[in-house]
């Protein structure tokens, strides 16, 4: 990730309330999101977590203050499309995303909107299906598949309008721990190996670590940004925003509080056993 060039997103100051006498939801957010980034948005119920994430594709536009994608603000109404086409977004619930009855068909969808030739929509289609595994399931019905599965075509529908970032609101809340796994081992490929931005907002802790930078929301103010390490080691910070440490993070504390030095760096159950055995 090149950090001295333009941010891909940048909010300036913005703030955004639902109506009207309405109290802010968000309140002067400035923020930097650069491409090739994996941010995770945490925070409590109602702490303007999903509010901050529909700014970045305009799906929401500020109140005031100023929201920059690629260059262009959102509140210019003919860059909108640009924006959208720059900036996917998933959403919780993957059946309020699929509108076709076939896995390929519904991929398509976005690019057929786009006006693109046959050929081009069947590469982008083969593209997105590979990039999410779900090749083998290009001609199932997509009734018919697991809530994760239902969740990757979702992703799959967004990869193939060739967007710089991928922004999901909660996409794994609800889906069984198979599912999770599935969505979330595809978020961290295609932003590892494909260079896709990643914005994920979540609930869960332990997915919030998987991000290379975490965003801490409450009261719709922007409480703290920085890496997992450094987020997490404010634990009594934390219990006051009425967010919990990941388990594993806790357990890593509680042995470098016994006297051993396990790394700042270790975030998996994995990594932590495998030094631990090499430790011994």
């Amino acid at each position: 990730m090149v950090k001295d060039s333009a941010p891909l997103i940048r909010l300036q100051d913005a703030a955004y309330s639902y109506g009207e006498g309405e109290a802010m939801a968000l309140k002067d957010i400035n923020l930097a999101i650069h491409q090739g980034e994996f941010v995770s948005i945490i925070g409590h119920n109602g702490s303007g977590k999903s509010t901050l994430a529909k700014l970045f594709n305009a799906l929401l536009l500020p109140t005031r203050g100023d929201v920059i994608v690629g260059g262009k603000n959102t509140k210019d109404g003919e860059k909108l499309w640009a924006i959208r086409q720059q900036v996917g977004m998933v959403f919780q619930n993957p059946d309020n995303q699929i509108v076709a009855t076939t896995v390929e068909e519904d991929v398509a969808f976005g690019p057929e909107n786009l006006g693109l030739s046959p050929d081009e929509i069947g590469r982008r289609v083969d593209e997105a299906l590979a990039l999410v595994g779900m090749e083998e399931h290009r001609h199932r019905a997509t009734h018919l598949l697991s809530g994760g599965q239902k969740q990757r075509v979702a992703i799959a529908g967004v990869i193939a309008m060739r967007p710089s970032c991928i922004v999901l609101d909660e996409p794994t809340s609800m889906l069984d721990p198979v599912g999770r796994r599935e969505v979330l081992e595809t978020i961290q490929r295609l932003n590892r190996q494909e260079g896709i931005t990643v914005v994920l907002v979540t609930h869960f802790m332990e997915e919030a670590i998987l991000a290379e930078r975490v965003l801490v929301m409450a009261e719709g103010s922007l409480v703290l940004s920085g890496p997992p390490a450094d987020i997490f080691s404010k634990g009594e910070q934390m219990r006051q925003l009425r967010l919990d440490v990941p388990q594993i993070l806790q357990l890593a504390w509680e042995l470098r509080r016994s006297g051993i030095p396990v790394p700042q760096e270790i975030f998996s159950i994995n990594e932590l056993v495998d030094y631990l055995c090499q430790y011994a």
